[in-house]
């Protein structure tokens, strides 16, 4: 069965190009909008990984990476942050929530689709 990934990204046009490189791969793909619609999506349908956005309204990707990989229920689905912030305080912060990888948009096709191979093996 092809592995479930969630896109959580405030933009359609980023959240499209990610579900369009993903779903190209045969990866099945959910969407949210935002933080909280993201760890609601990341308890309900327990994605194998998520791609997550930082510059959001409301809860932004880093609250919602500390809280979806803090909680028991999601705590083992690995977080990609896919962020436009590209500075190494922001990379550094986003694997203290708890992000497993920090890549910097416009996300390329080729590094996107091997760190999520590389952490779904």
């Amino acid at each position: 069965m092809a592995a479930h990934i969630l896109i959580v990204d405030d933009s359609p046009t980023d959240a499209r190009l990610v579900k369009n490189i993903l779903e190209g791969q045969g990866y099945q793909t959910s969407e949210a909008s935002n933080g909280e619609e993201g760890i609601q999506k990341a308890k309900e349908i327990k994605p194998n990984l998520i791609i997550m956005d930082v510059v959001m309204p409301g809860l932004n990707g880093f609250q919602a990476t500390r809280k979806i990989t803090k909680s028991p229920e999601t705590s083992s689905i690995p977080v990609v942050i896919v962020s436009s912030k590209n500075m190494e305080s922001d990379r550094a912060w986003g694997l203290m929530q708890g992000a497993k990888e920090f890549l910097v948009k416009p996300v390329k096709r080729d590094q996107l689709l091997e760190t999520i191979k590389k952490l779904l093996s």
